[in-house]
């Protein structure tokens, strides 16, 4: 379903962007599997114009490409859609070397740019655009839509008309190095997208309402593949995902358990609905990848939230799981709860009081209070939540 083309994505534009197959964290927190890929671009016309930079690990490897590509030209532009180190590490190289390029970037970018680089000498030659503002490189012409919290301030993307290609920045990026791509894009872009964007739906609704005018072929992110086929797909999707809309009909339990009671009881909802021929995921909060937890509530209509209780409160897995659905705007959900405890159950008062502070989400009796083990009566209440679940 993804099309990447390693060296000319057409005639006229080249991709001079680089894997790093050694990083297994992204933004220290996320992990990585597959590596990471930094795209960046170059347009080769009248005026020649670099586009984006890449991450300080293979930021001299880029360069290297970069004047590779170049043929002994000189860069006319370099344009910065997006100012996240990780896209920018290039720049003093690029505007130190090139004495008469000029960076092109929204105003809050410039901003940005002293804070990033005091050392930079060239204020002079940044030429800020904003919405709608146009760069013609000859044939080629470059048409700037700002993005702002897609997903910082200062982004935007770039359209460009004679090829109909819109640079997208981080809008349809994905985790994984693009020498190990799979036909999968859909996995590790929706945990890229959730985890990094998705607490700004709105905005990104906006973006695409503005790109939905636009004759597009091929979409040119700043990470994962280039996009040249069926590209209703990925708009879709995002329009999915960005409206807080579940993409799958299923149920996705989160568990935290301390000594395995809970996990036990978290395996046989699971088999249950299973059996009821539910949809179902499962994520273990104490051992499981968190990222890809925040990705399956996203993207099931139903989660089951399954924890021990923990002085006077939740056992800290799911505190954290909670804590970072909340602060990617988790909503639209139907949710329910499991809590075990010995001697004073209090986790599902405290997921409760937790879920009162999200919007759109409606609590599926019965609430499943397990007493240390499971026992048959626990049982018989998990087969009651089973099939609140599967009539929900």
């Amino acid at each position: 379903m993804t099309q990447f083309i390693k060296t000319n994505i057409t005639p006229t534009v080249k991709y001079i962007g680089v894997d790093d197959t050694n990083i297994n964290l992204f933004e220290n927190q996320y992990v990585l599997e597959q590596g990471m890929a930094y795209n960046s671009y170059l347009i080769q016309d009248q005026q020649i114009c670099i586009m984006d930079s890449v991450d300080k690990a293979v930021v001299n490897t880029w360069y290297q490409k970069l004047q590779e590509a170049l043929d002994n030209r000189e860069p006319n532009y370099f344009v910065v859609l997006h100012m996240e180190p990780d896209h920018t590490a290039g720049t003093m190289l690029v505007m130190n070397n090139y004495k008469q390029c000029k960076l092109i970037c929204t105003d809050k970018a410039k901003k940005m740019i002293t804070q990033f680089f005091p050392q930079c000498n060239f204020l002079d030659r940044i030429v800020t655009v904003k919405e709608n503002d146009t760069l013609n490189l000859g044939t080629h012409t470059l048409t700037f839509i700002t993005a702002p919290m897609v997903h910082w301030p200062e982004a935007m993307v770039a359209y460009e008309s004679s090829e109909q290609l819109l640079f997208s920045a981080d809008a349809f990026g994905k985790f994984g190095a693009l020498c190990n791509e799979t036909p999968d894009w859909a996995c590790e872009a929706r945990r890229y997208y959730f985890n990094i964007v998705g607490k700004y739906g709105a905005q990104v609704q906006t973006l695409l309402k503005k790109v939905a005018k636009l004759d597009i072929k091929q979409i040119l992110p700043l990470h994962g593949p280039v996009l040249s086929e069926n590209l209703n797909y990925y708009i879709n999707l995002y329009d999915t995902w960005s409206s807080y809309k579940p993409e799958t009909e299923g149920v996705f339990i989160a568990y935290a358990s301390i000594h395995g009671n809970t996990e036990e009881a978290a395996h046989i909802l699971y088999n249950k609905l299973q059996e009821k021929g539910v949809k179902v995921a499962m994520n273990n909060l104490t051992r499981d990848d968190w990222a890809e937890g925040v990705e399956d509530a996203f993207r099931y209509d139903r989660i089951v939230l399954m924890a021990s209780s923990y002085d006077g409160g939740v056992f800290t897995p799911m505190e954290n799981f909670l804590a970072h659905l909340k602060a990617k705007t988790y909503r639209n959900r139907k949710v329910a709860i499991v809590e075990n405890g010995t001697w004073a159950p209090c986790a599902a008062r405290t997921i409760k009081k937790e879920l009162e502070e999200l919007k759109d989400i409606t609590i599926i009796e019965p609430i499943v209070t397990i007493v240390s083990s499971v026992k048959d009566c626990d049982i018989q209440a998990l087969e009651q939540l089973a099939n609140a679940l599967t009539n929900s």
